[in-house]
This record gives structure tokens, C-alpha cells and sequence, in this order.
């Protein structure tokens, strides 16, 4: 992985990772192996961490069984199942597919939204794939610190022409940041997530203003499926 020069995004070394495969491999399995048994006796914060680092490994094998004879992850796909219903992974002792870390796991049980800037699927249009692992003892400022760079990166989050133009992240998922907690890491409504990083999104002291007040409309930009290759 490669940070941009912009340091809010980042690109992928996918041959580098077809080169060191086996290693990589070992990694996988290692995350296989794991019982849930000894999972379930994890804190929240290991649990978490070890759940995203799994959806972004996991991510990074599934584009390696084409790699490079594919230009997105969606090549994976057909009409009858997308690439994130492909079972090619055992975690926790079953068979999974990526959408069951995401959807069944990583979302529901944990209600963090900063996942978002988090788990990475392979495409430009994700947030910045991070150049280490995620780990407990750092996992708060692992992710306020990503979800920091994924509003200040004004190709996927700004203000522009007197509106907001965000990710359409925020779309498909504006839920998971309108479940406000007793922990205070959600948002009453998704506006709330503007309001908190608006000297990111906009430079002008009056355009930050309008975003914390709120009184500025949004849009949803177009998500880039183009995958996220430091080769191309």
C-alpha cells in the first residue's frame, strides 16, 4: 500500500502482494484458524479489529484470483451473485463471504460507523487502505484518524458550487450514522458527521459555518468501482 501525495489516499501494490501470495497466505490462514470460541472471549476493541483486518485481507485474495485480468472488483461478480456473496474464506470455523464480516458482523454488533472508512473493497471510490493492521491498544485513533482522512479527501467528500458532495457512502449506509450510543460515536442524523468534520470539507470560514448549522444541501457523488491498483 501507497499513500498518495495528498496523504487521504492510497493505492494498493497488488503485484507486490501476487509476488509475496504464500506469505500473504500464511497471514490468511493464521485468521482461519482462530476458533470462535477464543474470539468470544476477546475485548470489543480485538474483536473489531481483528473482523476489519480480515474483510481487507480477505479483499486483497479475492482480487489476486483474477489479478491483473480485471479492472474492478465487480468483474468477480455475475448476475446471480455479487463478489461480496462469494464464499472463499473460512473464519470462526464456517465458510464466509465478505458481506457477512460487513453486514452481519462488523455493522450490527458493534455500531461504530467509522468501520466505513475502515474496511476497504478494492476500488478507488473506497476510503484509503491504511499502510499497517489494525490493533486494539490504537483502534479509536486508527479510526478517527481514517475517517479524518476520508472527509478531508475533497475527491470523494467536499463542498462545492454551495452544496456538500459526499461519498455516496453516506447513502448506502446513512443508518449506521443515525444510531446515536451511549458511547457517543454515533450521529443523531448524518448531517451530524458534516457538522463534526466541516473544517475539512470546505476552506472558507462562512462555507464551514453553513455546514455545522446545517443549512446546506447534499448530494451523493458517483462511487469509482475502478480498482485501486498502485500499477495503474
Amino acid at each position: 500500500m501507497q499513500w498518495l501525495p495528498d496523504q487521504r489516499q492510497s493505492r494498493v501494490n497488488y503485484r507486490g502482494f501476487a509476488a509475496d501470495r504464500a506469505e500473504l497466505k500464511k497471514v490468511l490462514d493464521s485468521w482461519s484458524a482462530v476458533p470462535s470460541t477464543i474470539f468470544n472471549s476477546w475485548s470489543r476493541e480485538v474483536q473489531m479489529a481483528f473482523l476489519i483486518n480480515a474483510y481487507n485481507g480477505f479483499t486483497i485474495e479475492l482480487i489476486l484470483t483474477k489479478y491483473p485480468n480485471l479492472k474492478s472488483i465487480k468483474d468477480l461478480g455475475s448476475l446471480l451473485q455479487s463478489a461480496w456473496k462469494k464464499k472463499f474464506f473460512t473464519l470462526l470455523g464456517e465458510q464466509h463471504h465478505l458481506d457477512w464480516i460487513e453486514h452481519e458482523q462488523l455493522r450490527p454488533r458493534y455500531a461504530d460507523p467509522r468501520v466505513h472508512s475502515a474496511m476497504v473493497c478494492a476500488s478507488i471510490g473506497c476510503p484509503a487502505l491504511r499502510p499497517e493492521a489494525y490493533i486494539a491498544a490504537r483502534l479509536e485513533a486508527q479510526l478517527e484518524d481514517g475517517m479524518a482522512r476520508f472527509m478531508a479527501d475533497r475527491t470523494r467528500n467536499r463542498y462545492a458550487d454551495g452544496q456538500l458532495q459526499v461519498s455516496a457512502i453516506f447513502k448506502w449506509f446513512r443508518e449506521d450514522f443515525e444510531k446515536p450510543g451511549s458511547d457517543g460515536r454515533g450521529f443523531k442524523q448524518v448531517e451530524d458527521v458534516f457538522a463534526k468534520y466541516a473544517d475539512l470539507l470546505a476552506d472558507a470560514t462562512a462555507d464551514r459555518e453553513k455546514i455545522r448549522t446545517k443549512h446546506v444541501a447534499v448530494t451523493h457523488l458517483d462511487y469509482d468501482w475502478s480498482l485501486n491498483d498502485l500499477a495503474r
